[in-house]
């Protein structure tokens, strides 16, 4: 599925705004970076980094770049423990205030993704989308998208997918304006929708 009749915004502004909007947000963000890397450093030790295989445009896989939130805590088998059990109260808050996805600047500087688009789902969910929803990787992924300020982790599977196809059919610089802003004020408010 493609998108339908991309604009001149869509063909020729955004990716440009995203390259240098983010390449300033990373020179901007430089000390909270340092900051929230050493802190990842001395709580939750190394790597300082989660590296994850995600889908993005046309479906070609590329890593994105986190900073970790979980321990490598495991059993006496030598076995991971439950995410439940490795997120420490430090990853819960770089979670809630999004300095987790902080180095997926990089992502978008290199043009794997975008500042706005469909949030990068895991390479198996793609088992589970339909060919219609699959659409959505006919665009860059991105750091947020309109299902990230429409209810995140508090809408359904479905309705993010659906938001998702809304969005790629009517990107423009207002729409992509309007949820940079919506997530910032959801940033700042450090809700969990």
């Amino acid at each position: 599925m493609k998108q339908l009749n991309p604009g001149f915004y869509c063909k020729f502004v955004k990716r440009p705004m995203d390259a240098l909007l983010s390449l300033l947000a990373l020179v901007m963000a430089s000390p909270i970076l340092l900051i929230t890397a050493l802190l990842v450093r001395i709580k939750l030790g190394s790597p300082i980094l989660f590296k994850q295989y995600r889908p993005g445009l046309s479906e070609n896989i590329f890593v994105v770049y986190k900073f970790r939130t979980m321990t490598e805590s495991k059993d006496g088998n030598g076995t991971l423990l439950p995410d439940s059990q490795r997120l420490t109260k430090f990853g819960l808050f770089l979670r809630s205030t999004s300095l987790d996805e902080l180095p997926e600047l990089y992502n978008i500087l290199i043009g794997e993704m975008s500042i706005v688009g469909p949030r990068p789902q895991l390479v198996r969910d793609m088992v589970f989308m339909s060919p219609e929803q699959r659409g959505r990787h006919s665009v860059l992924p991105g750091l947020t998208g309109l299902a990230q300020v429409n209810g995140r982790n508090n809408i359904s599977w479905e309705e993010k997918l659906q938001l998702d196809l809304q969005y790629i059919h009517n990107i423009t610089f207002a729409t992509d304006l309007k949820i940079i802003f919506k997530t910032i004020a959801k940033v700042f408010k450090r809700g969990g929708d």
